[in-house]
């Protein structure tokens, strides 16, 4: 338990250059915390409300002056006037402060970045890593380092060309610890580099980092995907398998899915069967939003046709919200969940969505935002709560890299944490936090 003494908010800027919050909570022992909220392009009509300053001309109506003042003058003196607080006292007090389902009245930018901040604040307080009080306070044992999903091509909502499937991602399945993943992915992001300047290709990157060139088709990316791990010198399947994230609901539209990029209309048992295509052709061990968040029966057949051997991974369709992964797990729906702080508002929420998510065998994927900031607390939360996969983008770009520097510095700090590999994606298996217990 903790005493609060002053909270001070103030608007910075995110990777797109649009402005964002950062919350520094100092406790009465005279240690602070910070946290920088990231925010999302591709978002679920459900996510909890990132509120912006939408009637000033200021960053186009981007502000968070709004959300600096929901911080200090409204939250800041119920939590001052605690007299102890831990971080469930905390999040529920900023719960019951805001009082709507989707934090519309104070935004979740405020409550996340207040949540964040007071975990830091605490870990400083004990002299311990994040990640350690992080993992002490979910009562996590299973301390390990996360396998990364690298998002190496960008298409859709996340870069400006005709590819229709949002993000390609690397995923280094075979190496023995994050070192060695990081060093494979980098080494494929370069090999591929080379490939696409080869080809005519530009190599400018999109928001996650991920190069963003004009191709033909989803199989024209998967297919520089494979010759860059084998130029690489690493071999597809075995070492590095790949994933796609659709962000499908972005190309819903009427009922079905029109890909314009390849100039075609499909229902959804047809970009099902597409789907099955590319897994049986291509080493795909996992898809993240495969359908469009409310199309729910296409979803559950998805899960029926591929969910024993493909993570299925609900992003807008769950959107890190218990109610929704609920009616999925009910309904047969999906068989993984990615987890995104700012989707749901505090970190107590978003344990809940994971220990429900474990309960039932379904994985958990911590994820970044396409919008995020060099803030590197997502890293700590993988670790700390066992989670076994991260999505934090490419292999370039500051905000990106920042989360893979602060594994590989856990890593050499604590020494070998387990790092489970293709174990990960596997599916419909119950949770027990034993695979990665950790020798430090």
């Amino acid at each position: 338990m903790s005493t609060i003494e002053s909270l001070q908010a103030v608007e910075l800027l995110d990777s797109r250059g649009n402005p964002t919050v950062e919350t520094t909570v100092r406790l009465r022992s005279g240690v602070e915390g910070s946290f920088l909220v990231p925010s999302g392009a591709s978002v679920g009509a459900e996510e909890a409300l990132e509120l912006r300053d939408s009637d000033s001309p200021r960053y186009l109506g981007k502000g968070v002056q709004g959300v600096v003042r929901n911080i200090e003058q409204t939250i800041s003196p119920v939590l001052c006037d605690l007299k102890e607080v831990d971080q469930e006292v905390l999040d529920q007090t900023l719960i019951e402060l805001d009082g709507t389902e989707r934090k519309t009245h104070l935004g979740a930018n405020a409550t996340l970045s207040v949540s964040g901040a007071f975990a830091r604040a605490q870990a400083n307080e004990q002299r311990i890593p994040l990640y350690q009080h992080l993992a002490n306070w979910s009562n996590t044992a299973d301390i390990r380092m996360p396998v990364p999903m690298m998002n190496v091509l960008n298409g859709g909502a996340h870069a400006n060309n005709n590819i229709d499937v949002q993000e390609f991602m690397l995923v280094p399945v075979g190496m023995s610890d994050i070192a060695s993943a990081v060093r494979c992915g980098a080494e494929i992001f370069q090999r591929l580099k080379e490939l696409l300047s080869d080809d005519g290709h530009s190599t400018a990157v999109g928001d996650e980092g991920g190069f963003a060139p004009n191709l033909d088709s989803d199989r024209a990316a998967l297919d520089f995907l494979i010759e860059a791990i084998e130029r690489a010198g690493y071999q597809p399947g075995p070492d590095v398998v790949l994933a796609l994230d659709c962000a499908a609901t972005e190309f819903f539209e009427s009922n079905s899915y029109v890909l314009k990029g390849q100039k075609k209309t499909l229902s959804g048992e047809q970009f099902i069967a597409y789907l099955q295509s590319l897994v049986r052709d291509y080493p795909i061990k996992s898809i993240e939003d495969g359908l469009a968040e409310n199309d729910w029966t296409s979803w559950k057949s998805l899960t029926e046709k591929l969910g024993d051997d493909v993570q299925l991974v609900g992003d807008d369709i769950f959107v890190t919200n218990t109610k929704f992964l609920q009616r999925g797990i009910e309904n047969g729906v999906a068989n993984a969940i990615l987890v995104k702080l700012n989707q749901i508002g505090t970190l107590t929420e978003t344990l809940d969505v994971m220990r429900l998510a474990w309960s039932v065998g379904y994985n958990t994927v911590v994820s970044h935002r396409s919008g995020d900031t060099e803030d590197s607390f997502i890293a700590d939360l993988a670790v700390g709560t066992g989670a076994g996969q991260i999505k934090t983008g490419s292999m370039s770009r500051s905000e990106r890299i920042s989360k893979y520097n602060q594994l590989l510095r856990m890593e050499a700090q604590v020494g070998h944490m387990k790092y489970c590999g293709l174990e990960e994606i596997l599916i419909h298996r119950e949770r027990d936090h034993t695979c990665g217990a950790s020798s430090a």
